[in-house]
């Protein structure tokens, strides 16, 4: 990777005007940060979207998006590691071992705290993409925005998939790739019907282009309070107009 090139980037999750009319808890957690392997710097995206019936989403929620740094944060102290399905499924297995013993420990089922997870993992080795559930990411390696995957549905409407159901290795869906990623967003279902044109199944440029070109141009005075401006925009009206739901997001641009 050329010398001083990284990623800017930033993340925000905001409570759904429907969630402050029933208890106040926004379900969703998500984080964009940069780890170093030796010299070389790896940005990790994860989010995670508490469901909705589970009576601790957003505890859930939280621990998965931990686990999954933690996860990074251990294999950056390896020289190597397999940038492959391997990773993805260490990640859901992981996530799945400290919310079933959480669940276990505190006497409650482990659906309690079920939720989606989503995520995103690159370098200059390559990148990885995995989710499960809901919710989108869209990223681009050299070929322009797609969509990683087209959201989970579950058997009913308003259903999905969530980390803690009993088949998420077998529902957990992954691709790899051999480029870095150049600009990257992952976000909850809260805004699915903002950032994918669901007609046509790929990301709604329109919607994320401000958000790049911001990140691409940001100064470094200016970081501290690009997350804060993020999440005015997520609980702003114009954006409860179309989604009363948790909505969080993370971004990243490559700067070099």
């Amino acid at each position: 990777m050329g010398r001083g090139l990284t990623w800017e980037y930033a993340s925000a999750a905001v409570v759904g005007t429907s969630h402050l009319e029933r208890n106040g808890v926004c379900e969703d957690r998500c984080s964009a940060a940069i780890t170093l392997q030796g010299v070389r710097p790896w940005l990790s995206m994860f989010v995670a979207d508490g469901a909705g019936s589970a009576s601790f989403a957003d505890v859930g929620a939280q621990l998965a998006v931990d686990t999954a740094n933690e996860v990074i944060s251990t294999l950056m102290q390896q020289p190597e590691f397999a940038l492959d399905d391997s990773l993805a499924v260490e990640l859901v297995k992981q996530i799945r071992e400290v919310i079933y013993s959480r669940a276990e420990g505190s006497g409650h089922a482990a659906r309690d705290y079920a939720c989606t997870f989503l995520g995103l993992v690159s370098s200059e080795l390559g990148t990885l993409v995995l989710q499960i559930g809901d919710g989108g990411i869209v990223f681009d390696v050299g070929s322009g925005l797609e969509l990683a995957f087209q959201p989970m549905s579950g058997e009913y409407a308003n259903m999905t998939h969530f980390v803690t159901d009993p088949d998420a290795l077998d529902t957990l869906v992954t691709k790899q790739f051999q480029s870095i990623v150049l600009r990257a967003a992952a976000f909850s279902d809260g805004l699915q019907h903002l950032a994918i044109d669901l007609p046509t199944g790929s990301p709604h440029e329109p919607f994320f282009q401000p958000f790049f070109n911001v990140l691409g141009t940001l100064k470094p005075d200016a970081r501290k309070q690009m997350s804060s401006a993020l999440a005015a925009f997520l609980g702003s009206e114009k954006v409860n107009e179309r989604t009363d739901d948790d909505k969080s997001i993370a971004l990243a641009v490559l700067r070099g």
